[in-house]
């Protein structure tokens, strides 16, 4: 435990101090809630021929459809990229950097993980195949690790998209975001309304960008200011009456996630339940910025939230791919309660859980292999996710406390030349005056960490 205090305080002292730890909680929240998410709502079974097939414990226990609800972040994740993305953009105009170069900076940081994911699929794919493995099984694994790459894709159009929306909130506020709630209204209606028989599949998809840009506006509005407690509140509030409205009287699926064999879903695309969620979870997210910034205030809190921000693309990148470095081989077995069984009962929920830490521990091995292959000159250059900036110390400095140094005496100045007692005339090249004398060096005091570490006002 000490030793765990001691690297928590050194991960404390490596964070400037201007950063936003409100922000990075949410987003390890977000992410946490993708992961738990996909472990315990989707299960695995053996098919025809021993090969993997994919089942979800939702479609023989709906009851448990609420536990979509608080594992479907997707729109406070949403929230947080444009946060961040608006005010990176903004720091990097003011660096004088154009939007080209800021954009694609972000979209290799974006790229870098799905490139080693991809590379090391292709050739494990291969190998699996040649010792025997299913096709079936092959295809179900790629799959899932498929799953979540298309956040990411939907993700670098909403990045490349940054400016209007800047443009757009520096207008309107938080307001920007109600016309694309309006498009998903009438797409919905469309799909689902009295017309429904004579519209094809194909207009929902209308609702992809809309749909996943409304948290995005959302958090592009509360990056600009223009996002405050009242409207946090309306959200919160006018969100949670729409969801309450759209799944008691009109027929919207209580599950947030996908379900085999179900007529509808609210995710692919997005549904107008969907957007009533993100602004419920959106206007909570700013009501609770100040008191979650100052609960990571605590070192052994902020510790693990840094580190799952530092490798957070790689973990949506792998974590699908836990369960199955697990269930292939199980499955050879025959079936293995709560890895490779059919998800009907709530004991399997319960057998789940249990396997929980080993998929976590299988996903940290796999990220720290993955991260090797992630880095490249670009990172280098760009630099960790953040840099120890003026009032903090190095990364791997001790803490603060610990660190601080007696501050030294003053230094002596340096002796001055001796200066002519009469001008030389024109030989100075000043006109007969002589040149203008050095000051002596200012005298060099170090200042205590403690006081560095004080923000400064903007």
């Amino acid at each position: 435990m000490a030793r765990a205090r001691r690297a928590a305080r050194r991960i404390d002292a490596g964070t400037p101090t201007d950063r936003d730890r409100a922000i990075d909680g949410l987003r390890a929240l977000a992410l946490l809630a993708v992961v738990l998410g996909h472990w315990l709502l989707g299960g695995l079974t053996r098919g025809d021929g021993g090969a993997l097939e994919t089942a979800s414990p939702l479609a023989s226990l709906g009851q448990f459809a609420p536990l979509s609800w608080v594992l479907q972040l997707l729109g406070l994740f949403f929230l947080v990229g444009g946060y961040a993305s608006v005010r990176s953009w903004h720091r990097a105009e003011a660096r004088g950097v154009c939007t080209g170069q800021w954009l694609g900076a972000r979209l290799v940081r974006l790229g870098r993980p799905v490139g080693a994911l991809a590379v090391a699929c292709a050739v494990l794919v291969a190998e699996l195949h040649a010792v025997g493995v299913p096709g079936g099984t092959l295809r179900t694994a790629l799959t899932l690790v498929a799953q979540p790459l298309w956040f990411l894709a939907v993700y670098a159009v909403l990045t490349a998209l940054t400016p209007y929306c800047d443009r757009a909130a520096r207008r309107a506020g938080a307001w920007s975001a109600v016309p694309l709630l309006l498009c998903v209204a009438a797409v919905d209606l469309l799909r689902y309304g009295p017309y429904a028989q004579s519209v094809p599949s194909a207009v929902g998809l209308l609702n992809v960008l809309p749909g996943w840009l409304f948290g995005y506006q959302l958090g592009v509005a509360w990056g600009r200011g223009r996002l405050d407690r009242r409207g946090a509140w309306l959200l919160l509030v006018g969100g949670t009456a729409l969801f309450a409205v759209l799944v008691g009287r009109c027929g919207y699926p209580a599950s947030m996630v996908g379900v085999p064999g179900a007529d509808r879903t609210n995710s692919h695309p997005p549904s107008l339940l969907v957007l009533a969620l993100a602004a419920a979870q959106c206007g909570a997210a700013v009501l609770l910025r100040g008191p979650l910034a100052r609960l990571l205030r605590r070192p052994l809190l902020w510790a693990p939230v840094a580190l799952i921000n530092l490798s957070a693309v790689t973990v949506l990148c792998w974590h699908q791919c836990a369960p199955l470095v697990l269930a292939v081989p199980a499955g050879w077995f025959g079936d293995v309660p709560g890895l490779v069984a059919a998800p009907n009962s709530v004991g399997w929920l319960l057998l789940r859980c249990g396997w929980l830490p080993l998929f976590a521990l299988v996903l940290l091995v796999l990220v720290r292999w993955a991260r090797q292959f992630e880095r490249g000159p670009t990172a280098r250059a760009a630099g960790p996710a953040w840099r120890p900036g003026p009032g903090r110390q190095a990364r791997d400095a001790p803490s603060l406390r610990e660190a601080a140094p007696t501050p030294p005496a003053r230094s002596a100045p340096p002796a001055r030349a001796a200066q002519p007692t009469e001008p030389t005339g024109p030989a100075h090249g000043t006109g007969g005056r002589p040149p203008p004398r050095t000051p002596p060096a200012q005298a060099i005091r170090s200042v205590p960490p403690e006081r560095e570490a004080i923000p400064r006002r903007p």
